[in-house]
């Protein structure tokens, strides 16, 4: 009852809060100035204490630099209330005003010019069961350059074939629609039947491959185990799907057919065992394994490579894309390995 509205710092502006219009889009009653006549009327007996206030948030806090925020260095903080529709039209407006247009970006072999006329994108998400009616899948693709039509053709570059793209959609929260054009910097959703991946480039025809898009190495790690050994299939399904979308990370030992989940914080195993619950109709319990960190292994030379797999075969898996990984049991044991195969690179962190 006592809240009057929201203070924007770097404009000296009051938005003041009105009530009762959650279900459509709020006046924008705003008062110039926290030390004018009207803001003293409007905070009344808490003006003199927000002043205060204030005065130190401005000197612990940093002066708003456009600079620093596109350079990923400083977060501009937004306070408001989404259910009551207020405060959220001052952070969209902020959003369009400072956030960067489209950026030339790197491949393999050259630079990708936002510029450009030719077409290029990059897939950067994957989100499973988006319609749960149909089980679909959503390959979302930045478009880096050129132009996006309806029905026309592209280079799937890691498979090496060219697909064409009639049901391209965009989506405004909950809402999805058909896409007929799009250009640099807008990003459109694909449907995904299994081949797409995360990093995967789309092209004109050109053979590129977009870097910069890292997979990071997970930290915690438990071995899920299934309450009714009959739906194997349906887990291993699910857990690849997940997989692919960044939900979690799944290895697959090369010694046993155990299935070993990956994730970077513990309420990700949560939301994995509520999905495959919901979502595939997979019940199944977590169970604690002696592993402290995951490595992705590779070296130039192949002959060290296959001695160290003969070597540390108890040891290495499979991730979900194939990639040979170490499954250290303590950090002290990755040191030792990482001493006595120096031809053998451990990764944190790969490339889609």
């Amino acid at each position: 009852k006592e809240f009057k509205g929201v203070y924007n710092l770097v404009a000296d502006i009051i938005h003041v809060y009105q009530k009762g219009q959650g279900s459509q889009i709020p006046d924008d009653v705003c008062i110039e100035g926290l030390r004018s006549r009207e803001a003293k009327k409007l905070l009344g007996a808490y003006h003199q204490d927000f002043l205060d206030e204030i005065e130190l948030v401005q000197g612990a806090s940093n002066k708003f630099d456009r600079q620093a925020y596109l350079r990923g260095e400083m977060t501009p903080v937004y306070f408001g209330t989404a259910l009551g529709n207020f405060s959220v039209r001052e952070m969209l407006d902020d959003f369009v005003e400072w956030a960067p247009g489209p950026l030339d970006r790197e491949t393999e072999t050259k630079t990708v010019a936002a510029s450009d006329s030719t077409f290029t994108g990059f897939i950067f998400k994957i989100q499973a069961n988006m319609d749960p009616k149909h089980r679909d899948r959503i390959a979302f693709m930045r478009i880096c350059s050129g132009e996006f039509k309806k029905g026309m053709k592209m280079h799937h570059s890691r498979i090496g074939k060219d697909i064409k793209v009639t049901d391209a959609v965009t989506f405004v929260a909950g809402d999805r629609e058909h896409t007929e054009t799009a250009v640099s910097g807008d990003i459109i959703g694909l449907h995904n039947h299994g081949t797409i991946q995360i990093g995967d480039t789309f092209t004109a025809g050109e053979a590129l491959k977009f870097k910069g898009i890292p997979h990071f190495a997970p930290e915690l790690f438990r071995r899920i185990r299934l309450k009714d050994p009959l739906k194997l299939k349906q887990l291993q399904k699910g857990l690849t799907q997940l997989s692919e979308e960044g939900s979690t990370q799944v290895f697959m030992p090369l010694r046993n057919n155990d299935l070993i989940v990956g994730a970077v914080g513990v309420l990700q195993f949560e939301v994995v065992a509520f999905r495959l619950k919901e979502e595939y109709k997979v019940d199944c319990v977590y169970e604690p394994i002696s592993i402290h960190v995951a490595r992705w292994v590779e070296s130039a030379d192949s002959t060290q490579l296959e001695k160290f797999r003969k070597k540390a075969f108890d040891n290495l898996a499979t991730d979900g894309g194939g990639y040979l990984t170490y499954l250290a049991p303590t950090r002290v044991n990755l040191n030792l390995m990482e001493d006595r195969w120096s031809e053998v690179s451990f990764r944190s962190t790969r490339e889609h």
